[in-house]
């Protein structure tokens, strides 16, 4: 990482490459070199042709998130230190502590009184601490040692990466450490990709794109992303007693990353480029692979196994000293919400950087968080409020007394009664509802839908329910959970590598031979992260015309398409390909249509629209919510409160649609207005060489929400066309056909109907399609 060479490397380098690459042209050749030969002399380091860009991109993006090389050394020392302050002091406190005179077993006298002991007093010489050093004892910190030791080594490795990090932003970026804190990362991008075309870090490609960049820095965890969203990895079970279950702990996810990505046995033979034994086409070899990964992923479960003990002690130690302040202080915190590990790779886009993500998750926080506290057992709510009462009249009556007088906290276990009330009645506090509130859980699950943008389909018109409620839960852990989730995990992870991965070890081996594509200028990376259309969409997100994409190789909830709008509004000058491109239109178009039907609703000037409108709307998906129909309400209000207002006559940037897509996203005109337009304002080529503000690519951003709820809702309305119209055809079958063989009208009529769904409208129907008709 990092490796230099001199010009006359780098020249012969690129030579090869051009003869490889271009087929000897003479032309692309001399522009290559003459590139690199014009490099500033007086630089102080040269950046062309980095050998591993996967790590130097990454470490470029992380110096950005970490705030630059003193908040990132700082923060590497204080680990080292609090590392060894856990062992020392945990040490200290099991070997070197009288606890018989702390706890006041044995009374210290002076003159035949007994007296106040001191801290001396408590704490026993060097020597006799020592003594105390038992063979497991001695073992743990022989262990604890080496593990210090080597994170001290790569701490100042990593130390002079990151001078040579900090050198890269001053003299090729020209970023300085004082204006870099309050920089975007698309800002630091884009000097990037000018480097690039300067000093040719890179010599594969003359130029790089803001996706080559997200392919090395994302590389591995879009494979992780692409196998969750395909079931390949073995992360949810069927428990008796608890259901449904989710596991991924950030242990297990360690394990998986050093198994199949960087570790000795991985299956990748650098950063960038898949062995070739995965991409052998012979069955028997991939079968013989699968079972090889099977028989690493035995011995890794078993290495876990011996070492689970000393990482389960470290787990309870560091636990202990991390949250036990926390909880005495707060103890709400253990009833607060995350979004879990799993939830963190099932809600991620392909191509999503750390900050992106972890910024969309926070914009639902909030909903999330109402949605789940309006599910309350008024069982439990008649018990907690009574425990409640019970505790805080105790807890009422002790600080009463510490009030009057001091001396009540000498009394033996006051002080600890008082804690343990306290955290009852926190407790009690979050299983009673709020008061007075009344929440509408379809719209909040809505609101939450705009911010996490995947939802599996049952849960549209059933997020009332706790089938829904419980399944969510899977994705928004209690806080308590998680702790209790990561503390057991050394003693859990071994047996979910025995037993669970290696029972999938030939699909995840089929995984890396069939969803891995070789991108010019960036090796090997998970063909799913393309983002596809025409080779990963989804037949039921875009049209079957628009696909070739069979269930094995379509993305699942949307994720390509979802994914492909995600990026586009993230990097709008990024120059999509020729299918991405049509898709992207045809929102456009989407949009187009709908609002050029709304704006001749308007015309009308009777007031009827809307309803009109709304009986256009499929049966069923009236009550879809903001993303589709809302926008309609949105607009005939905005004509009702003012007469004048016109569609076809709004000035640009009137006003943005609220719940539908906006004039600052992707598929949505450049104004309200501009209905004659099939331009939108990020089309694929009304970008050409623009560069946006960053307040503008904020608001890009930020919209995403309104182009998810709009791409969910034109969905929702192709699957009930799609049904309305089998029903219709069912039923005009039932009406047209003897009980013999069918007419050939009727089947004229119906050529792809499916027995299935016959029976599913006259279960519906009651099985009287006559009578309906």
């Amino acid at each position: 990482m990092g490796e230099f060479q001199t010009h006359y490397e780098v020249l012969s380098s690129c030579s090869e490459e051009e003869e490889e690459v271009e087929n000897n042209d003479d032309q692309a050749h001399h522009d290559a070199v003459y590139m690199i030969h014009t490099v500033p002399p007086n630089s102080k380091a040269h950046w062309n042709h980095i050998e591993n860009l996967d790590e130097f991109f990454t470490r470029v993006y992380q110096y950005h998130q970490r705030h630059g090389f003193a908040c990132m050394v700082l923060e590497d020392f204080l680990q080292l230190l609090q590392f060894a302050f856990v062992v020392i002091f945990s040490t200290f406190l099991m070997t070197c502590v009288n606890y018989n005179i702390l706890f006041a077993n044995e009374r210290v006298y002076t003159n035949g009184t007994v007296r106040k002991i001191t801290i001396p007093e408590v704490i026993l010489p060097l020597g006799q601490c020592i003594q105390k050093f038992d063979f497991i004892l001695s073992l743990c910190l022989l262990v604890a040692l080496v593990f210090w030791i080597l994170r001290v080594v790569k701490v100042v490795f990593n130390v002079f990466k990151y001078m040579e990090m900090r050198s890269f932003y001053l003299t090729a970026l020209n970023i300085s450490s004082y204006d870099m804190p309050n920089m975007t990362w698309h800002e630091v991008q884009r000097k990037l990709l000018e480097v690039q075309k300067e000093q040719q870090m890179c010599i594969h490609k003359t130029e790089l794109t803001e996706l080559d960049i997200y392919h090395r820095i994302l590389r591995f965890k879009n494979y992780t992303i692409a196998m969750v969203n395909k079931s390949v990895l073995p992360l949810k079970y069927n428990l008796p007693f608890v259901g449904n279950y989710v596991s991924l702990s950030t242990g297990l996810k360690y394990n998986m990353e050093f198994l199949l990505f960087w570790g000795p046995w991985s299956a990748f033979e650098n950063k960038w480029h898949l062995k070739n034994e995965y991409k052998d086409k012979n069955i028997h070899r991939r079968k013989m692979l699968s079972e090889r990964l099977a028989r690493k992923m035995l011995w890794l479960g078993l290495a876990n196994l011996a070492l689970s003990p000393l990482i389960f002690l470290w787990q309870i130690l560091y636990f202990f000293f991390r949250y036990t302040e926390l909880v005495k202080n707060k103890p709400a915190v253990l009833g607060a919400r995350r979004w879990s590990n799993y939830a963190r790779q099932y809600l991620r886009h392909y191509n999503e950087l750390d900050h992106e993500f972890d910024a969309r998750m926070s914009k639902g926080y909030h909903a999330a968080s109402i949605y789940v506290s309006i599910f309350t057992s008024p069982f439990l709510t008649i018990i907690a409020k009574n425990i409640a009462f019970f505790a805080g009249s105790i807890l009422a009556v002790l600080v009463v007394l510490t009030v009057i007088d001091e001396d009540v906290l000498t009394v033996e276990h006051i002080l600890a009664t008082i804690t343990v009330a306290g955290v009852v009645v926190t407790s009690c506090r979050v299983l009673i509802p709020q008061e007075n509130t009344v929440h509408s859980p379809d719209m909040l699950m809505r609101n939450i839908l705009a911010h996490i943008h995947y939802i599996p389909d049952n849960w549209n018109g059933n997020a009332h329910t706790y089938h829904v409620r419980d399944e969510f839960l899977l994705l928004f852990q209690y806080k308590a959970v998680y702790l209790l989730e990561e503390l057991f995990s050394p003693l859990i992870t071994p047996f979910i590598l025995i037993f669970c991965f290696r029972r999938k070890a030939s699909e995840i081996v089929d995984f890396f031979h069939n969803f891995t594509v070789e991108v010019v200028g960036v090796g090997d990376v998970c063909s799913f992260a393309q983002m596809d259309i025409r080779k990963h969409g989804n037949p039921q997100w875009v049209s079957e015309a628009d696909t070739d994409a069979n269930q094995y190789n379509q993305g699942e909830d949307g994720k390509i398409e979802l994914s492909l709008m995600h990026f586009h509004l993230t990097n709008p000058e990024w120059k999509p390909p020729e299918n991405c491109s049509m898709f992207i239109n045809n929102i456009k178009e989407q949009v187009h249509r709908d609002l050029t039907s709304l704006s001749s609703m308007q015309q009308d000037g009777t007031g009827m629209g809307y309803s009109h409108y709304q009986s256009l709307v499929p049966s069923g998906a009236t009550g879809l919510g903001i993303g589709y129909t809302s926008m309609v309400s949105s607009i005939a209000g905005q004509s009702a409160m003012s007469p004048s207002f016109n569609l076809s006559t709004a000035p640009s940037g009137a006003s943005r649609l609220r719940g539908a897509v906006s004039q600052y996203e992707g598929p949505g005109m450049q104004s309200v207005g501009n209905m004659n337009s099939v331009h939108g304002s990020f089309g694929p080529h009304s970008i050409g060489n623009k560069h946006y503000d960053e307040g503008t690519l904020e608001l890009m951003s930020n919209d995403m929400s309104y182009s998810a709820l709009f791409m969910h809702d034109t969905r929702s309305r192709r699957g009930y066309d799609s049904l309305d119209n089998i029903r219709a055809r069912a039923v005009w079958q039932r009406h047209e056909t003897s009980p013999g063989t069918p007419s050939s009208a009727a089947t004229a009529l119906m050529p792809n109907i499916q027995e299935e769904h016959i029976v599913e409208v006259d279960r519906e129907e009651g099985g009287n399609s006559n009578q309906a008709v």
